[in-house]
């Protein structure tokens, strides 16, 4: 991570994008992603000034790769299990939390996803990881509810919030479990 000279070593991916951001990869390497003219010491200066972070998120990834390795790896047959599951628990969720919230929705899919839990569209078509089939229920539930009050609010504004604390007035101890733990089960897919 910190090469001879004492600076952080990384990758950059430039594109048109108009802030700099920074991800650990599940392999435990530094990637900035910055706008196109970014100069090199600025995108420097902004590691540099989040090096607690990316330390904190460093020790975090290593140690759900080591977890995972001692664990293993999901199998295709296992996903694809886990997603029949799915497809049979999550539709009735989504029915129940809808008529709650009195929301509509579309078509309800079932995917690997590597980096979402849930997300929903513009028309009201949900789209649920089969991951979730692997975390503690009230988490599930809170990545169902989350995704049907952006039928009402598409966005993560205040009042989306408001929604979904309507319903799930815990939904942050379950946001938190996501942030903290979800990236095991994301990583036993890779």
């Amino acid at each position: 991570m910190v090469n001879e000279e004492g600076s952080i070593e990384y990758n950059i991916i430039r594109s048109r994008r108009k802030t700099i951001s920074i991800e650990i990869t599940k392999d435990a390497k530094l990637l900035v992603r910055a706008p196109m003219r970014t100069p090199k010491y600025e995108i420097d200066d902004f590691v540099r000034r989040n090096q607690k972070w990316i330390d904190d998120h460093m020790k975090k990834v290593m140690s759900d790769k080591e977890t995972v390795d001692l664990y293993g790896r999901l199998t295709p047959n296992e996903l694809s299990a886990l997603g029949i599951l799915a497809e049979a628990a999550i539709p009735p969720k989504v029915q129940y939390y809808a008529e709650i919230l009195g929301v509509t929705y579309g078509r309800i899919s079932i995917r690997q996803q590597r980096t979402l839990w849930g997300s929903c569209n513009a028309e009201g078509d949900l789209s649920f990881n089969c991951l979730l089939m692997k975390v503690p229920e009230p988490v599930m539930d809170y990545v169902i509810v989350h995704e049907l009050c952006h039928r009402i609010e598409m966005n993560h504004s205040a009042r989306f919030w408001k929604n979904v604390e309507k319903v799930m007035p815990d939904y942050k101890i379950h946001r938190k479990w996501l942030r903290e733990e979800g990236s095991f089960y994301i990583m036993s897919m890779e």
